[in-house]
């Protein structure tokens, strides 16, 4: 198995725990990740208000740096929002050749052609589809018995391209839970949307659809999410959500590969439980076993 590997600017700043324990894991699991060679910015959220062309050729460079790799089509995206923005490109240029056109024009500037050779793909499609359950559960080595965990997928992975899951009852991340030991929670939030940059934007609007969602996982011991702005959201505004609403909301917030690496019993710097804002004594204790 071997990926082209798009980490993004999330994975180099606020998530970079997320940045290691993937790479951690799909190392343990057999899996090469080659990083595009000066890969940029992807536009995030913000490109498209500025210029709807931009918020297409920013992706469209990534992929066509991706394409000098001839051998490997596929391309490995732990960001939600970037994976939505480079699927986006990937999805309108095959269907439109004129607007591929249109982007070369760009690209040719920087020596790039995009000819629509590669395949954008999830973290969580990989490893459910490619890793599987199977193979994630033999190399455990410390299993999660005894913790409860809710699935988070957010938005983006799954919306509005329904690839590998159904956005509106998804499963995909449920067996790798179970695979790593631990108790799939049972709620149906894990599709619901976190309020994404209107946390910033509209609080009012993100810390509602956050505290609901923290509050439906209560009885679990952790949320496992695949966003690093879900995961942002999720963990940042603990403190802040629990005393408007009178009521303790707080709540481990893990990204699913730290979750996975934590039961593979991976070193402590690769799974990088100390980066994160919101992990309890549960988790913490594990990982110093």
């Amino acid at each position: 198995m071997i990926y082209q590997y798009y980490p993004g600017c999330s994975l180099e700043g606020t998530a970079l725990e997320y940045n290691l324990a993937t790479r951690a894991v799909m190392e343990a699991a057999g899996a090469q990740l080659h990083e595009i060679k000066d890969w940029t910015c992807c536009g995030a959220s913000a490109a498209e208000a500025t210029s709807l062309l931009l918020s297409l050729a920013l992706p469209a460079r990534n992929l066509a740096l991706a394409e000098q790799a001839d051998d490997v089509r596929d391309i490995l995206v732990p960001c939600s929002a970037c994976y939505l923005n480079l699927k986006k490109v990937e999805e309108k240029t095959h269907s439109d050749s004129g607007l591929r056109e249109q982007l070369n024009g760009l690209l040719e500037q920087d020596g790039l052609q995009l000819a629509g050779t590669s395949r954008v793909r999830h973290l969580l499609d990989v490893m459910a589809n490619d890793i599987g359950a199977e193979k994630i559960h033999s190399l455990v080595k410390q299993p999660l018995t005894g913790l409860t965990v809710a699935p988070y997928y957010g938005c983006q992975c799954l919306r509005p391209y329904a690839i590998f899951d159904d956005p509106e009852a998804p499963r995909s991340m449920e067996p790798l839970i179970a695979a790593a030991g631990a108790t799939v929670y049972d709620w149906d939030m894990g599709g619901r949307c976190c309020g994404a940059s209107h946390m910033n934007t509209h609080p009012e609007v993100g810390q509602a659809l956050v505290g609901a969602i923290l509050a439906a996982a209560a009885g679990a011991d952790a949320i496992a999410t695949v966003c690093p702005m879900c995961q942002m959201n999720l963990e940042a505004y603990q403190n802040q959500i629990s005393r408007q609403q009178g009521r303790d909301l707080h709540l481990t917030i893990v990204y699913l590969p730290q979750l996975i690496g934590l039961a593979m019993q991976l070193p402590l710097p690769a799974v990088g439980l100390n980066l994160n804002l919101a992990v309890d004594g549960v988790f913490r204790s594990r990982q110093a076993i």
